[in-house]
């Protein structure tokens, strides 16, 4: 019988495996983007700024996403679920572990963004009560082969 999961912040050690496991996970957008999203040296620079929290299951790391607080307002992004894990609830796990981080920490809100051609994004993340409301550039520092931008969901915590 396998061990419940096993959820913990992230060390500066866990990068790599941070790294690899969001490239796992953001596959699909490599339809518009040719590039990694992110590699060890960017998950170190967002542990300046934000946390992770990582999700376990039996040792193996199975999900993960990063946190950051911003005043009353908590912002999570790179939701990763390894991808032979994804539809099993590892996602909606890690959003509720975000979600309740936040609220600990005094926030009033939580945010989010997703790149626009991720259609499947927006019915997903209202499922746990988000709504549209507003876009942002996509970041200068990813290249891209047709134009996207993000798209920004919040809701009250």
């Amino acid at each position: 019988m396998p061990n419940l999961p096993e959820l913990r912040t992230a060390e500066a050690a866990d990068a790599t495996a941070i790294a690899r496991l969001v490239n796992d996970a953001f596959r699909p957008e490599r339809f518009f983007a040719d590039a990694d999203r992110t590699n060890p040296e960017k998950v170190a620079a967002l542990m300046q700024k934000g946390k992770f929290l990582m999700l376990f299951e039996d040792g193996v790391l199975i999900g993960c996403v990063y946190i950051e607080l911003r005043g009353e307002r908590g912002y999570f992004g790179l939701l990763a679920v390894d991808p032979q894990r994804q539809r099993a609830g590892v996602g909606a796990r890690l959003i509720a572990a975000a979600e309740q981080h936040c609220r600990d920490a005094g926030c009033r809100f939580m945010d989010l963004t997703f790149v626009n051609v991720r259609q499947e994004l927006p019915g997903y993340y209202r499922r746990f009560g988000y709504t549209e409301n507003g876009s942002l550039p996509f970041p200068a520092d990813q290249i891209t082969k047709i134009p996207v931008h993000l798209v920004r969901m919040s809701k009250a915590l």
